[in-house]
């Protein structure tokens, strides 16, 4: 036998080498080598086929939560914003409510502590909305409403449902109501109480300065304010929603980018005449009527308001027409939607640039990343907030979509 090295056990040790011949068993250092090579290459061929599959199932379960969110930020913001400048449809105040307000803002108008509070009245990442939606509880302010008054009685009309111990008009307590009126004037109070007759409310935000005449509209409001909520700390992006009182709610986890624009009518408001069934015009083609030549509103001359003055005993739009004029869109600039002029006048708290009556389209962009930082790779093209990725592999890109919104009650033609 050649000599080497064996491993096993030999038997038959101290006997005849003929009554008991010796027995090997095992395998040679060499054999042992070039099963480990391939049990090696083996294994490198099965991890390199699970290695992609172990990655997909990390970042395609991230990819379709990306696209629900999409879905989610869209339906939220679609929904509240379509219905935008609906206004009563029922009783003696019918219209759509840009016949008297803004119904768009492009900041935070409600709450505590609204933007306009600051003398802020744009910003690119929040937007504001209220509309009537179709209830009974739709009339007007039976008497005045003083400043700084809480306690209104409202008019009953035909289309109220009967009054209860709970109920007037429809109103219950925990309603949000808006008082508007054809000065453009606007407040939002919450039901308080239902007395005899008598709804007393509540107000949030800067103190109630506008004197609410008789005939005054009172409804059941829809309103609430979008926006994006940034904390680069502690590395938290929402998509937010005020519910126009008092409650701020997350729609949807890392949104990191959130972007509005608007286009709008580029004529300015128009005489259009009487409309029937109401007192004699004039009457506009958008926003608040003027008063009549020999009336005051407010802190206005005669005859005028925020929308129009008088010229040689005429009234005459006080915006100008943009881009030309035309039956096109235009884009609104910040500049267009912050310079005045201001309804109901430059001193009320709730006071809203007149051009905001112009809009017609908001053109929306939402961006949402991934909540995992290890499927996002260094700040850039692919990704706003960088991640802790290395290889593209692992990278599950940004979704962004960007989709326009036409608010059906403030497209009608009058």
């Amino acid at each position: 036998m050649t000599p080497g090295v064996i491993f096993g056990r030999r038997y038959g040790a101290g006997r005849s080498r003929k009554s008991h011949p010796v027995s090997f068993q095992g395998f040679t250092i060499v054999e042992l080598v070039v099963a480990a090579l391939i049990t090696l290459t083996v294994a490198g061929v099965v991890f390199k086929f699970l290695a992609p599959a172990h990655r997909a199932f990390q970042s395609q379960p991230e990819q379709s939560d990306l696209q629900q969110r999409l879905r989610v930020s869209v339906d939220a913001l679609t929904r509240d914003l379509v219905m935008a400048g609906a206004g009563a449809d029922r009783g003696p105040a019918l219209g759509p409510l840009t016949n008297m307000i803004a119904p768009i803002m492009p900041y935070r108008a409600f709450g505590d502590m609204p933007d306009s509070a600051q003398a802020l009245f744009f910003r690119r990442d929040a937007i504001s909305f209220m509309y009537v939606p179709s209830t009974a509880s739709q009339t007007t302010v039976a008497t005045a409403l003083v400043p700084g008054a809480l306690d209104v009685q409202l008019e009953w009309s035909p289309s109220c449902p009967p009054t209860t111990a709970t109920q007037i008009c429809g109103f219950e307590r925990g309603d949000r109501i808006v008082l508007l009126d054809k000065a453009s004037q606007w407040d939002i109070f919450s039901v308080d109480q239902i007395g005899s007759g008598v709804v007393s409310l509540s107000h949030r935000g800067p103190p109630v300065v506008a004197r609410y005449e008789a005939g005054a509209t009172a409804a059941e409001v829809r309103l609430g304010t979008y926006y994006l909520k940034s904390d680069d700390a502690n590395r938290m992006y929402q998509l937010m929603r005020h519910d126009g009182w008092s409650i701020d709610l997350p729609v949807v986890d890392d949104v990191v980018r959130l972007e509005f624009r608007y286009f709008g009518d580029p004529e300015p408001p128009r005489l259009t005449g009487a409309l029937l069934g109401e007192p004699p015009g004039p009457w506009t083609t958008y926003g608040p009527a003027p008063p009549r030549l020999n009336e005051t509103t407010g802190s206005w001359a005669q005859g005028e308001n925020c929308t129009f003055l008088v010229i040689d005993g005429e009234h005459v739009p006080r915006l100008n027409a943009l881009a030309g004029g035309g039956p096109a869109l235009v884009e609104l600039t910040p500049a267009e939607l912050t310079d005045g002029p201001w309804c109901p006048n430059a001193l009320t708290p709730n006071r809203f640039d007149a051009d905001l009556l112009r809009i017609r389209k908001i053109r929306v962009t939402v961006r949402v990343q991934s909540a995992l930082a290890m499927l996002r790779g260094p700040a850039g093209v692919l990704f706003l907030k960088g991640g802790t990725a290395r290889t593209g592999e692992l990278y599950v890109p940004d979704v962004e979509v960007q989709f326009d919104i036409a608010p059906r009650n403030m497209n009608l033609e009058r």
